[in-house]
């Protein structure tokens, strides 16, 4: 047997994988891609890293053709020396992952939750002594175990685990670093063909340039030649025999039992050398020829050399013996699933029964929420069905799982592909959908508003809220009524009627929804209930119901839908002045929407981040956010999440006391934006209209949003429309709002402007009352414009400008504050993992830092601390 090769001019690269491990040796996780062409060394400079990780541990998976479609496959490899950890990880995580590798029957049909499960394994496996992880060949691990993989490696943060994943050609692993291997220098490429054979000069440096400096090429290919060619005296083969090639002749030269061996083993993947020698009718002596050619190694199971001698025994073979293969390991082996994979393989034409094996085997990928792996078993079970209506609605079905995986694009192929085939109401609501989620949104209402069912319609009507068409909502309230009476029913009944201009029949029905949030269970019932509560004009009553669909939706899943539940949670953090934990929701919100690629997601956060900044008065993140949002926005014609932008523009502008900029905002809003985003912002715009002297438009405002306000209850509706009134003329409705506000940011605003008129009516003593409240409150919830224009005003009325605590929060990043409030409010730190995607290992690290920055010591004093600003907190907003 050969001696193990040096590394021959890969020391920068060897540096690079030294210093990644070792940041995470010292707790500062880290992944990287290595990446290059096939036989240019990366599974050498991994198992380079596996050899000096000591003392981490290293799990190891390596990704085959022959699974590449098995959901979880490469994570059973990789995981399965730590299952005995799932215990301590939260119950959801645990579940999930545990459904996931098949040691359990509970599943998890949500993606994020098997990867956070995933992650919180790895962290505990780094518990010890660190932890690398090593995934070779990483372009054919099935997806749903990749997807896991990446959604870890980009969360690595202060563990103390490296990821190397080893990938040839263009696997996409976005948001991580990568080391390109390129071919070897001459001086390089010299010193290893020296170790081999020392051919002349020039034939070296043929031989590099033929083969690109590719080390296996190089090493395979000095080995093949005669003296002559090594010598110069012959020429080189022509063409050069490089990478599969040098290996597919060395195959052919086997004996043909050696050769059905290998293919058997090919195809197994596992290995396993009694099945192997059993299927092929083989004796173990049939293998040596395949030793002493150095292409496998032979133990307990058979190992290939290297991934293209794999490859080049499954080209070498041909199309009926790979069948034959394939049919007799489908005899033999036991798990469904690749009994299911290896009958598709080895069928010729179509087969129902085949078609229908492997239909089940995607629905216990997508149980286990192998989305992305349920896809291709689905178009592989469609390419087999003889009946083009069953073949339509397995595409129909394999577009659904590749959209809950994340690709969108093969989503919308799919089921263009069935469309070619047969054309039934559920596909076109299925196109409607892929549309509003990561398309134009007046296209998905065209489309949904063809549909006769309930469903349908509400489909239609969410899209058209999106479009800001005022039109189609009337419209399809109308149809809506059609149908027997209902929860759902009554929402989108209710919102046609409003917009129509029968408020009273609208409040009936809008309220009668309402009524029934108590039998609500699912996220999506929940946000329909925040519409009716919306529509109604209280806005306080919707961001409690928005926060019950959050909570739903973290504790049973949405099927992948979980970025767009957090938008709608983002907004209510919002407009309860919860502006940090806005900020936390809509960046983890961003992060899963731009992996799931929910493009028009993505501008929902990016809107509510620009708001949030706006109130925070960073101007430049602002500008930034919303021009990212609006340039997703305006061609997606996503009117809602268009006009959000814009109101932070205007948002910035009113905070800064820039009443001309802020009133012409918010004036193009009313033109162009969302009836519900209009109505909201009218006491922005009344504000802004009067700073700048414009009473009439001020007044016409007003009167607007008293028609729309008339249906609401709630004591903040009831304080915004009486603070509206103050500034247009009625000075008494200034007490009337202060009485109605509950504690927090919208409140300290009508303060300010209370405060304000008071001292312009020379009654700086009654102005500093609400002067003070104000400027300190605002410094509590950070934002620095509303309480610079506090305390300017504070002096103005004859007081000295104080220098309130600031919110004890502040010292906390997004993340802390989050954990800190759940264990406040007695949440385990396992039950704070399983909200938050976490380990609970990586909880209890936050904890570690959030205690010093509050100057507590436990999670009682914590609690007290929590509880004391409780009463503090900022509300309101848009």
């Amino acid at each position: 047997m050969r001696q193990k090769d040096n590394l021959y001019g890969r020391a920068d690269e060897q540096t690079t994988i030294s210093d990644t491990l070792a940041d995470a040796a010292r707790g500062e996780g880290r992944a990287l891609v290595v990446r290059g062409e096939a036989g240019i060394g990366k599974s050498a400079l991994l198992e380079r890293a596996a050899s000096a990780a000591k003392p981490m541990r290293v799990l190891r998976a390596t990704g085959t053709e022959s699974e590449s479609g098995l959901a979880f496959a490469a994570l059973h490899q990789l995981l399965w020396p730590v299952t005995g950890r799932l215990d301590a990880l939260p119950e959801p995580q645990r579940d999930a992952v545990a459904g996931a590798l098949g040691l359990a029957a509970t599943r998890s049909d949500d993606r994020f939750l098997v990867s956070a499960g995933v992650l919180s394994l790895l962290i505990e496996a780094a518990a010890d002594h660190g932890l690398l992880v090593v995934a070779d060949d990483f372009q054919w691990i099935d997806r749903a175990s990749a997807d896991a993989l990446l959604f870890a490696a980009r969360r690595l943060g202060s563990e103390r685990i490296a990821m190397l994943l080893a990938v040839r050609g263009e696997a996409p692993t976005p948001g991580l670093p990568e080391l390109s291997l390129k071919g070897l220098d001459q001086d390089s490429a010299t010193a290893l063909l020296a170790e081999r054979a020392a051919p002349a000069q020039e034939v070296g440096a043929r031989l590099v340039e033929l083969t690109g400096g590719n080390p296996l090429a190089l090493r395979e290919t000095v080995e093949l030649l005669t003296p002559d060619q090594l010598a110069g005296r012959a020429a080189l083969p022509e063409p050069l025999p490089v990478g599969a090639g040098i290996f597919g002749e060395q195959v052919r030269k086997l004996p043909g039992d050696t050769r059905r061996a290998l293919l058997v083993a090919a195809l197994e993947n596992g290995g396993d050398l009694g099945l192997v020698l059993d299927i092929a009718g083989a004796e173990v002596h049939a293998l040596r020829p395949a030793e002493n050619a150095e292409l496998v190694t032979v133990g307990s199971a058979i190992r290939f050399r290297h991934p293209l001698v794999r490859s080049a025994v499954h080209a070498a073979a041909s199309a009926a013996d790979r069948r034959e293969a394939h049919l007799a390991l489908a005899a033999r082996v036991r798990d469904p699933d690749r009994r299911a994979w290896h009958r598709a393989a080895a069928t010729v034409g179509q087969d129902e029964e085949v078609a229908a094996e492997l239909t089940a085997s995607a629905e216990r990928a997508r149980e286990r929420g192998g989305y992305a792996d349920a896809s291709a078993a689905l178009v592989r079970a469609a390419e087999l069905t003889p009946d083009p209506e069953a073949r339509a609605v397995r595409l129909a079905a394999a577009a659904t799982s590749a959209w809950l995986g994340g690709r969108p694009g093969q989503a919308e192929s799919c089921l263009a592909e069935a469309r070619s085939l047969a054309e039934r109401p559920e596909f076109a609501q299925l196109r409607g959908r892929f549309e509003l989620n990561s398309g134009d949104a007046a296209e998905a209402l065209r489309i949904l508003r063809t549909g006769e069912s309930l469903e349908m319609l509400a489909d239609a009507c969410e899209a058209a809220s999106y479009v800001g068409d005022v039109e189609a909502l009337v419209e399809l309230g109308r149809r809506a009524e059609a149908f027997p009476e209902s929860f759902l029913r009554d929402v989108v009944a209710g919102i046609g009627a409003m917009l129509g201009g029968d408020r009273d029949r609208a409040a009936v029905m809008l309220r009668r929804a309402l009524e029934r949030k108590g039998e609500l269970r699912e996220a999506a019932q929940f946000l329909w209930a925040c519409a009716a509560a919306s529509y109604l004009g209280e806005s306080d009553s919707a961001a409690e119901l928005v926060a019950m669909a959050g909570r739903a939706a973290r504790v049973s899943g949405m099927v992948g839908q979980l970025p767009v539940v957090l938008e709608f949670v983002a907004t209510a953090e919002r407009i309860e002045g919860r502006f940090a934990d806005s900020a936390a929701i809509a960046e983890e919100g961003l992060e899963l929407a731009r992996e799931a690629g929910y493009t028009n997601s993505v501008a929902a956060h990016l809107a509510n981040l620009a708001a949030v900044a706006a109130i925070q008065g960073r101007e430049d993140d602002c500008a930034r956010h919303a021009h990212d949002a609006l340039a997703i926005a305006i061609p997606h014609r996503l009117g809602l999440r268009a006009s959000i932008a814009r109101y932070a523009l205007g948002l910035l502008d009113l905070g800064m006391g820039r009443y001309a900029a802020a009133h012409d905002r918010f004036a193009s809003m009313v033109a162009a934006g969302p009836p519900p985003t209009v109505w909201r912002s009218t006491p922005d715009r009344v504000e802004a209209a009067v700073g700048c002297g414009d009473l009439d438009t001020a007044r016409a405002a007003l009167a607007a949003y008293e028609r729309w306000s008339a249906p609401a209850g709630t004591p903040q509706a009831r304080a915004l429309l009486a603070r509206c009134r103050a500034l247009t003329g009625d000075d008494t409705a200034f007490e009337e709002a202060m009485a109605l506000h509950p504690e927090g940011f919208e409140r300290a605003r009508t303060a300010l402007l209370y405060g304000e008129r008071l001292r312009r009516l020379h009654r700086p003593g009654e102005a500093r009352s609400h002067l003070r409240y104000a400027a300190e409150t605002f410094e509590r919830a950070g934002a620095e414009p509303w309480a610079r224009r506090a305390h300017d005003e504070l002096r103005a009325a004859g007081e000295a400008r104080t220098s309130p605590d600031r919110d004890v929060f502040a010292a906390l990043t997004p993340q802390e504050l989050r954990i800190a409030k759940l264990v406040a409010g007695g949440a385990s730190s396992k039950e704070v993992a399983a909200q938050l995607f976490l380990s609970p290992r990586t909880v209890e690290y936050h904890l570690y830092k959030i205690y010093p920055k509050l100057g507590v010591t436990s999670r009682t004093e914590l609690a007290l601390v929590v509880l004391r600003m409780a009463g503090e907190s900022a509300h309101g907003m848009l």
